[in-house]
């Protein structure tokens, strides 16, 4: 069974995240998005291999060339996480002032 790889992972490198970033404004062949970095177009390359696996990036045919372009629907599944972690935070916040709030009634004896 082939691992898929992390969407973190693959969002950690700034390399990645600049591709994205470009993604993100329309879609571009390989050639295209490599002439954007001072890397070689083999490493941009293998970037883009690795943000297709995760499905961040998808592909598409046009005539010769391939075209990739961003996957909201994977953007979506970063957001739902961190919107998650926020609600927890949050809630983490508002029984921490609970208890704050507890014990400063119990120091001033009611």
């Amino acid at each position: 069974m082939e691992t898929r790889r992390d969407i973190f992972q693959a969002i950690a490198d700034p390399t990645r995240r600049a591709i994205l970033t470009l993604l993100a404004f329309q879609a571009m062949t390989p050639g295209a998005i490599a002439s954007n970095f001072d890397s070689t177009r083999q490493t941009i390359s293998k970037h883009i291999q690795i943000l297709t696996e995760c499905e961040l990036v998808g592909q598409q045919q046009k005539g010769r060339e391939i075209y990739y372009h961003v996957n909201a629907h994977k953007i979506n599944e970063i957001d739902a996480w961190v919107v998650q972690f926020k609600t927890i935070l949050e809630m983490q916040f508002s029984q921490l002032d609970h208890i704050l709030l507890q014990q400063k009634k119990h120091h001033h004896g009611k």
